[in-house]
């Protein structure tokens, strides 16, 4: 390897952040480099859930179908279940599709879940894994496993920082316009600039509260051995241990969790307490191979003070720490990287000032503050419902203890999963590069979505006459929508566009979807949210809104 590298880009973190940061800026013929003291990809499968918006990603992307090909299988059902224990009383169960039917479904949603896609129930391990291999295919892009920033400095023209093998082997210097931190929760990148979380951590709950123990298993006789239909995420709830349990891979693979009791030392933990943890949430000595375990804990929600200082930013668990309830803390990270790397682009193609990358912790750290507000609050309906003492036996006190526990359990179920507010709803109000119409968006609720077109949020999806979804029309880049019957000439648009160094795609859409918008123009940025609207008259302007859009004007650094 050579002694020195020279990149636009350094990145500190080979997980999703990471790797859909490489993606983005690749994508745009900017180099990177990314290293992670981790040998490969994630082993562990972590988190499991992929929400709708970041499967819009993957679409832009070119991949959102490798992605839905992975992990379980196309028939799967991707239902999340509640039990006694996993061998006894099913209580609840929230019925969600299996990827095959999503991807038919979809096509005929409207309202809340209009969408080009919907989510799916994956392993990160498999995600990294096709991250990673479209990341590498990219001109630019370096992808070094085993390897770890050890120290950097800023100076006025870059970064320059020293990476070292985690074996055998010489350190090597990178020269980098920027460094992204997406290195994890003990993120070497936010120590150095001083900041610290904020936020609520140490939550004590009944469950989803303190120190959990993660085992990732091999069990083919769970299926033959549970009486109970196939789900996704099971659930154990009872007085003695409450646990949940992801599945892999649909055959034999599973992610368990369970949560320590007071005074257990998690240093003394074998494969044989994991292997009598799993059994003892199955009510049965169903066999299994444990392939790792290890601790980490709930109950965090916290978000970094800052995200950027100078040409340093921070994204993923670097900037926000989830407890995984809602599965919202990896879906955070991908709209970072997604939010950051068309703006590095643009930096560093020189089409934008740097003072547009000050939009970065103005847009996402809101967002993020709101998302791990959810996780608390999905954490909360969870962990401090207690199981009443009776549940488990079989009498009639007992059987109303599971059918009372049930119908709440259903309940937070559909609050939890069912997500569309959250998914779709994230908007950057106030934003610099955000040109306000004045009218005001939709309110922010969990379970329910209003698409709306008011300048800060998601274009509002819907599926054309062809069966095509409406954003495989955008650009890769900057998109003007316009409706039949607007009578606009197109060329001064082009014009300044290409005036400003921005790469613009005109699209015309049916006049009856100017509804769904309520203009005349519209126009999409490279990560498919609103920047601006307005009429037919106001065309003249839309040259200094691109600017604007573009971090041309402003504050300055």
């Amino acid at each position: 390897m050579a002694a020195e590298l020279r990149v636009s880009v350094l990145i500190a973190g080979g997980g999703p952040c990471g790797l859909m940061l490489a993606n983005e800026l690749g994508r745009r013929g900017v180099s990177a480099v990314v290293v992670d003291e981790k040998p490969d990809t994630a082993f562990n499968p972590q988190a499991n859930a992929t929400q709708a918006r970041t499967m819009e990603h993957y679409r832009r992307l070119g991949f959102a179908d490798e992605i839905r090909q992975a992990g379980l299988p196309a028939d799967y059902p991707t239902d999340v279940a509640y039990f006694t224990r996993y061998t006894t009383h099913e209580l609840a169960r929230f019925e969600l599709p299996s990827s095959s039917r999503a991807s038919a479904l979809v096509k005929g949603l409207s309202g809340s879940w209009s969408a080009a896609e919907l989510p799916h129930r994956v392993s990160q391990k498999y995600v990294e894994a096709v991250l990673r291999r479209h990341a590498e295919k990219l001109p630019g892009i370096r992808v070094h496993y085993g390897h770890r920033l050890i120290r950097y400095v800023e100076r006025d023209d870059g970064i320059v920082g020293e990476v070292e093998p985690v074996g055998h082997g010489a350190s090597f210097t990178v020269h980098a316009d920027f460094l992204v931190g997406a290195d994890g929760p003990r993120s070497l990148v936010r120590q150095s600039l001083g900041i610290s979380y904020g936020g609520s951590t140490g939550s004590q709950r009944d469950f989803m509260g303190g120190r959990m123990l993660a085992v990732y298993l091999r069990s083919p006789q769970f299926y033959a051995r549970v009486p109970h239909a196939k789900a996704w995420m099971y659930n154990c709830f009872n007085r003695d241990r409450r646990a949940f349990m992801a599945s892999v891979n649909g055959r034999d693979e599973f992610a368990f969790h369970t949560q320590l009791r007071p005074g257990e030392d998690e240093s003394t933990i074998a494969a044989e307490d994991a292997k009598a943890a799993f059994q003892r949430a199955c009510g049965a000595p169903i066999d299994c191979e444990v392939l790792s375990h290890l601790t980490w804990t709930a109950g965090h929600a916290l978000v970094a003070d800052g995200l950027q200082r100078g040409r340093v930013f921070l994204g993923g668990d670097a900037a926000h720490l989830f407890t995984p309830t809602g599965g919202l803390g990896y879906n955070t990270a991908i709209e970072d990287a997604v939010n950051l790397g068309w703006k590095l682009a643009s930096v560093v193609k020189g089409v934008s000032p740097r003072t547009l990358l000050d939009s970065y912790e103005t847009e996402r750290r809101p967002v993020a503050l709101r998302n791990t507000d959810y996780a608390r609050r999905f954490a909360d309906s969870l962990g401090l419902y207690a199981a009443a003492p009776e549940i488990e036996d079989a009498t009639d006190a007992g059987a109303e203890a599971r059918r009372v526990a049930g119908a709440y359990l259903n309940q937070h179920a559909r609050a939890e999963f069912n997500i569309p507010g959250i998914t779709f709803g994230g908007r950057y109000d106030g934003s610099p590069i955000i040109v306000s119409d004045g009218t005001a968006p939709p309110p922010d609720a969990a379970n329910v979505y209003v698409p709306s077109a008011c300048p800060g949020g998601r274009a509002p999806h819907a599926w054309l006459g062809d069966g095509m979804s409406l954003y495989d029309q955008f650009g890769f880049e900057w998109t003007l929508l316009q409706f039949e019957s607007t009578a606009i000439d197109p060329r001064p648009l082009r014009e300044a566009a290409a005036a400003l160094g921005a790469d613009l795609k005109l699209v015309d859409l049916p006049r009856a979807l100017r509804d769904l918008y309520e203009a005349d123009l519209v126009l999409i940025r490279p990560d498919q949210i609103v920047a601006w609207r307005g009429g037919a008259s106001e065309a003249g302007a839309f040259c200094g809104v691109l600017a604007r859009a573009l971090g041309m004007s402003g504050r300055s650094r």
